[in-house]
C-alpha cells in the first residue's frame, strides 16, 4: 500500500521526490533581491527577498507544482474525503494513526474510482500526497510557514490581506499567501479552533487556545470584532528550545551575565524577566531554568504553554477557560498558585503576570519560594509602577522580596534586529526614611561596541560570602569558572537541552572533575555524559566546590567591560 509523505524536515516515505516549484513566481515583482533560500523538506523550500524601491523583505513558499492531471485527481480525491470524513474524526487520532487512517481512504477511493480516475503509481501521487495530507492533517495554506524553524510568529490580519510572519532574522515580513474570500478564511480559523479542541462562532467570536503541537492560538471570527473579516496569530511553541549558550552566542547576554545567572538561580534569586512583546523575556526565563538543580522540584503555571524543561520532577500548570468567561469550570493562574503553594515546590515559574496572581506570587517570594515570572516593562521603575497600581496593587514593603530584575529590548545592530537583556538589575530593599526602591545596576549593555558593561559589585556575590564564608575574590572566581564552563560549551556547540543539562548537573555533582575535562579535553561529546573522560582522573582539589582556582584560572573581573556578541 502507498505510504504518505511526512511533511517534518527531511522525511520522505518514499524514495521518488517531488519537482519543487521553482520557476513560477509571477506573483513576485521584478528586480527583487534574493537574501535566503531555506529548504525545509524534499518538497518545501522558502526564498526571503528583498524590495530595493520599499525596503521591504518578502517571504515566499514554494511548494510542489501540480501538473493538470495531478490537479484533476487532487480536487476528485479531496472532494470525496470532505464528503466522507469529518476533522473531528481526524483530529481525535495521534498523528500516526491519521496518517494510517488517510492513507487506507486514499487507496480505497482510487481503487473504487480507477475507472473515472485511470491507473496512477506512485511518482504520479507524490505531489497529490503533500496536498491531501497540507489540507487534512497539516496546516493549509499557511503549512510551509509553520515547517519553518526560523517563524516565531504567523498572523493573518483578515481577508484580501497578505499573512505576515515574525522571522527570527528578518522580523515582521509580509508573506505570498493570503485568504482570498471570507467564507475561506472563517473555515480555516473554524479548523484552527477544532484542532485546538474549541469552537469558535458569532455568539463567541474570540478564541485564545493551544494548538496540539503547543503553539498558542488567538483568533477572531467574522467582522463583528474584528472588521476587516476573520484573523489570528499563531505564537509557535519549540519542541528544542533555546538554551543559554545560543543567547550568549546570539549576543542577548554574555558569558559572565550567564554565571551570575547560574549563581543566582543556585542561591535562590526570586526574578522577574521584563521586556516588550517578542523581546525574548520568556526564551530567558526558559534558559537560565536550565541552572535549576535537577532533583529540585518545580511548579510552571502558564495561560498558554510556553516553558519547557528537561527536569523530571516538574509539574506543568496550565490554565483552563471555558466558552463562557467566569463559569465554575474555568481555571485560572490565581488558582493554579494557590495550588501549587500547597504542593511544597522549590521553583516556580509562572507565566506572564497582570492581574490579582501577582499578589499570591509576591506573598510565595516573601515566604522563601524561589520564583520566576515575566513582565510587560521596559525599565525598574515601570514595573515597580505596574505592580504598585491597579490591577495589581502590591504594598512597596513586598516588592523587595524581588532579588533579581532583566530588562529585554529589541534593537538594531548593524542593520540587523537582534534581542539583548540592556539591563541587569538589583533588587537591594527600601529606604526607610523615603521609602524609595533601592536599586544596584550589576550589568548594562552599551549600544557602542555591543558589549556589556559590569557595575562593579553585585548583592549576590554578598549573600554568597555569608552563605558559604568565602571571600570576593573566591566568590568571583567561582563565577569566571561558571563563565568558562558555558564559553566551553558554546565552542563545542552544547546547545541542546539534554546535553546542556548534563553538563550542568555535573557541575553541581564534581565541579573540580568538569574543569579538570573541560581543559584537558577542548574538544568532547557530550551527549555520552562528562563520565566519559573519567580515566582521566587525578588527584582531586581541595574543599568545597567553591575553592580556588589552580594556576591558569580566568583573572577576575574589574569595574568595565565584559563579554558580549552580536
Amino acid at each position: 500500500m502507498r505510504r504518505f509523505l511526512k511533511l517534518g524536515r527531511n522525511d520522505v516515505r518514499l524514495k521518488k521526490r517531488a519537482k519543487v516549484k521553482t520557476e513560477k513566481e509571477d506573483i513576485l515583482k521584478e528586480n527583487l533581491e534574493l537574501m535566503e533560500t531555506m529548504t525545509l523538506t524534499d518538497q518545501v523550500s522558502v526564498k526571503i527577498f528583498l524590495d530595493p524601491e520599499t525596503s521591504e523583505y518578502i517571504y515566499h513558499p514554494l511548494e510542489p507544482e501540480l501538473l493538470p492531471r495531478q490537479k484533476e485527481v487532487l480536487d476528485f480525491v479531496m472532494g470525496t474525503l470532505n464528503r466522507a470524513l469529518t476533522y473531528n474524526k481526524l483530529a481525535a487520532e495521534e498523528l500516526e494513526e491519521k496518517e494510517r487512517f488517510l492513507t487506507k481512504e486514499v487507496a480505497s477511493i482510487l481503487a473504487d474510482y480507477s475507472s473515472i480516475l485511470g491507473e496512477v503509481d506512485d511518482e504520479f501521487m507524490v505531489p497529490v500526497d503533500y496536498y491531501i495530507r497540507r489540507e487534512f492533517i497539516g496546516y493549509g495554506k499557511i503549512n510551509s510557514i509553520m515547517l519553518d524553524p526560523g517563524v516565531e510568529d504567523v498572523s493573518c490580519d483578515g481577508t484580501g490581506i497578505p499573512v505576515f510572519v515574525y522571522h527570527r532574522d528578518f522580523g515582521s515580513i509580509r508573506t505570498t499567501i493570503q485568504f482570498d474570500t471570507d467564507e475561506e478564511l472563517e473555515g480555516f480559523v473554524v479548523s484552527l479552533a477544532q484542532r485546538a479542541g474549541k469552537s469558535i462562532s458569532v455568539a463567541n467570536p474570540i478564541l485564545d487556545a493551544t494548538l496540539p503541537e503547543g503553539h498558542r492560538l488567538n483568533a477572531t471570527f467574522g467582522r463583528e470584532v474584528t472588521t476587516r473579516g476573520s484573523s489570528f496569530t499563531i505564537r509557535k511553541f519549540k519542541e528544542d528550545p533555546l538554551t543559554i549558550t545560543d543567547l550568549v552566542r546570539f549576543g542577548t547576554l554574555s558569558s559572565q551575565m550567564a554565571a551570575h545567572f547560574w549563581l543566582a538561580v543556585q542561591y535562590g534569586e526570586s526574578m522577574i524577566f521584563a521586556g516588550g512583546t517578542a523581546s525574548g523575556k520568556t526564551a530567558t526565563m526558559n534558559a537560565i531554568s536550565i541552572f535549576i538543580p535537577t532533583s529540585a522540584k518545580i511548579i510552571s503555571i502558564e495561560d498558554t504553554r510556553e516553558v519547557n524543561l528537561p527536569h523530571q520532577n516538574w509539574i506543568a500548570g496550565i490554565t483552563r477557560g471555558s466558552a463562557e468567561s467566569g463559569k465554575e469550570t474555568d481555571i485560572d493562574m490565581y488558582q493554579l498558585l494557590r495550588a501549587a503553594l500547597r504542593q511544597r515546590p522549590e521553583y516556580v515559574l509562572v507565566g506572564e503576570v497582570r492581574g490579582k496572581e501577582t499578589m499570591t506570587m509576591f506573598q510565595a517570594m516573601a515566604t522563601g519560594h524561589v520564583t520566576y515570572s515575566t513582565m510587560h516593562a521596559d525599565s525598574v521603575k515601570s514595573i515597580v509602577y505596574r505592580l504598585e497600581n491597579p490591577p495589581i496593587s502590591i504594598p512597596r514593603v513586598l516588592i523587595q522580596a524581588l532579588n533579581l530584575v532583566a530588562i529585554h529590548n529589541q534593537i538594531r545592530v548593524k542593520g540587523m534586529r537582534v534581542r539583548r537583556i540592556t539591563e541587569l538589575v538589583e533588587i537591594v530593599g527600601i529606604e526607610p526614611t523615603s521609602l524609595e526602591i533601592i536599586t544596584n545596576r550589576v550589568y548594562k549593555w552599551e549600544a557602542a561596541g555591543d558589549h556589556f558593561i559590569f557595575g562593579g559589585h553585585s548583592n549576590l556575590y554578598e549573600k554568597i560570602m555569608d552563605f558559604e564564608d568565602m571571600t570576593r575574590d573566591e566568590v568571583v572566581t567561582e563565577l569566571n569558572r561558571r563563565a568558562e564552563v558555558i564559553d566551553w560549551m558554546i565552542k563545542n556547540n552544547v546547545r541542546k537541552f539534554k546535553d546542556v543539562n548534563t553538563v550542568v548537573a555535573e557541575y553541581y555533582e564534581d565541579p573540580d572533575k568538569v574543569m579538570r575535562i573541560i581543559r584537558e579535553n577542548p574538544k568532547i561529546d557530550v551527549s555520552r555524559g562528562m563520565g566519559i573522560l573519567e580515566q582521566n582522573k587525578t588527584e582531586e582539589l581541595p574543599g568545597s566546590m567553591m575553592e580556588s582556582l589552580p594556576s591558569g584560572s580566568p583573572p577576575i573581573p574589574e569595574k568595565g567591560k565584559t563579554k558580549g556578541g552580536a
